[in-house]
Protein backbone atom coordinates (compact mmCIF):
# COMPACT_ATOMS: atom_id res chain seq x y z
CA UNK A 1 0.00 0.00 0.00
CA UNK A 2 1.34 3.45 -0.90
CA UNK A 3 1.56 5.96 1.37
CA UNK A 4 -0.35 9.02 0.91
CA UNK A 5 2.61 12.36 0.71
CA UNK A 6 1.96 14.43 4.06
CA UNK A 7 0.91 18.30 3.87
CA UNK A 8 4.61 19.15 4.74
CA UNK A 9 6.27 17.49 2.17
CA UNK A 10 4.46 18.39 -0.59
CA UNK A 11 4.31 22.32 0.24
CA UNK A 12 8.55 21.90 0.85
CA UNK A 13 8.51 19.79 -2.75
CA UNK A 14 6.46 22.63 -4.31
CA UNK A 15 8.54 25.36 -2.40
CA UNK A 16 12.06 23.66 -4.19
CA UNK A 17 10.05 23.40 -7.36
CA UNK A 18 9.05 26.84 -7.74
CA UNK A 19 12.19 27.80 -6.87
CA UNK A 20 13.89 25.96 -9.52
CA UNK A 21 11.03 27.59 -12.32
CA UNK A 22 12.11 31.19 -10.72
CA UNK A 23 15.75 31.13 -10.70
CA UNK A 24 16.61 30.81 -14.29
CA UNK A 25 14.32 33.78 -15.55
CA UNK A 26 15.74 36.14 -12.68
CA UNK A 27 19.68 35.17 -13.61
CA UNK A 28 18.44 35.76 -17.26
CA UNK A 29 17.33 39.12 -16.39
CA UNK A 30 20.20 39.80 -14.77
CA UNK A 31 22.58 38.75 -17.67
CA UNK A 32 21.37 41.85 -19.50
CA UNK A 33 22.78 44.79 -19.18
CA UNK A 34 21.02 48.12 -17.52
CA UNK A 35 20.91 50.84 -20.45
CA UNK A 36 20.07 53.84 -17.94
CA UNK A 37 24.42 53.95 -17.11
CA UNK A 38 24.51 58.05 -18.66
CA UNK A 39 27.65 58.58 -17.45
CA UNK A 40 29.86 60.46 -19.83
CA UNK A 41 26.36 62.46 -21.46
CA UNK A 42 26.72 66.29 -20.88
CA UNK A 43 23.92 67.96 -19.18
CA UNK A 44 22.53 69.25 -22.68
CA UNK A 45 22.19 65.58 -23.54
CA UNK A 46 20.60 64.47 -20.49
CA UNK A 47 17.71 66.90 -20.48
CA UNK A 48 17.33 65.81 -24.14
CA UNK A 49 17.00 62.11 -23.42
CA UNK A 50 14.88 62.77 -20.31
CA UNK A 51 13.31 65.78 -20.83
CA UNK A 52 12.99 66.36 -24.75
CA UNK A 53 12.26 62.59 -25.53
CA UNK A 54 11.14 61.27 -22.57
CA UNK A 55 13.25 58.29 -22.73
CA UNK A 56 12.15 55.50 -20.59
CA UNK A 57 13.98 51.85 -20.03
CA UNK A 58 10.65 50.38 -21.13
CA UNK A 59 8.08 51.38 -23.63
CA UNK A 60 4.53 51.64 -22.44
CA UNK A 61 3.27 50.90 -25.84
CA UNK A 62 5.00 47.73 -27.05
CA UNK A 63 3.86 48.70 -30.72
CA UNK A 64 6.35 51.87 -30.36
CA UNK A 65 9.67 50.15 -29.06
CA UNK A 66 13.08 50.82 -29.36
CA UNK A 67 13.55 48.14 -31.70
CA UNK A 68 10.78 48.83 -33.66
CA UNK A 69 11.91 52.25 -34.67
CA UNK A 70 13.41 53.94 -37.52
CA UNK A 71 16.14 55.70 -35.36
CA UNK A 72 16.98 52.13 -33.76
CA UNK A 73 20.98 51.12 -34.04
CA UNK A 74 21.31 47.55 -32.31
CA UNK A 75 24.52 46.32 -30.85
CA UNK A 76 26.25 43.07 -32.36
CA UNK A 77 25.63 41.08 -28.96
CA UNK A 78 21.67 40.28 -28.18
CA UNK A 79 22.10 41.23 -24.43
CA UNK A 80 23.39 44.65 -24.94
CA UNK A 81 22.38 47.96 -24.90
CA UNK A 82 21.46 49.67 -28.63
CA UNK A 83 21.96 53.07 -29.83
CA UNK A 84 19.21 55.62 -31.11
CA UNK A 85 20.15 58.34 -34.29
CA UNK A 86 18.81 61.19 -31.88
CA UNK A 87 18.60 60.24 -28.49
CA UNK A 88 22.26 59.84 -26.89
CA UNK A 89 23.21 57.21 -24.37
CA UNK A 90 22.66 53.68 -24.50
CA UNK A 91 19.13 52.64 -25.53
CA UNK A 92 17.23 49.17 -24.42
CA UNK A 93 15.77 47.60 -27.11
CA UNK A 94 12.15 47.64 -25.28
CA UNK A 95 12.55 50.99 -24.47
CA UNK A 96 10.67 54.12 -25.91
CA UNK A 97 10.11 58.01 -26.55
CA UNK A 98 7.95 60.38 -27.67
CA UNK A 99 10.44 60.50 -31.08
CA UNK A 100 8.84 57.28 -32.29
CA UNK A 101 9.03 56.80 -36.22
CA UNK A 102 8.10 53.31 -37.40
CA UNK A 103 10.48 51.78 -39.74
CA UNK A 104 8.89 52.00 -43.11
CA UNK A 105 7.42 48.83 -44.74
CA UNK A 106 9.05 47.12 -47.77
CA UNK A 107 7.39 47.36 -50.62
Amino acid sequence: MTRPIARREALRHLAVLSTALVVPAFLAACSRKSCLDVTGLTPDELKARNETAAYAEYAQDQAKKCSLCAQWEPDASPTACGKCKVVKGPINADGGCKLFVAKATPT
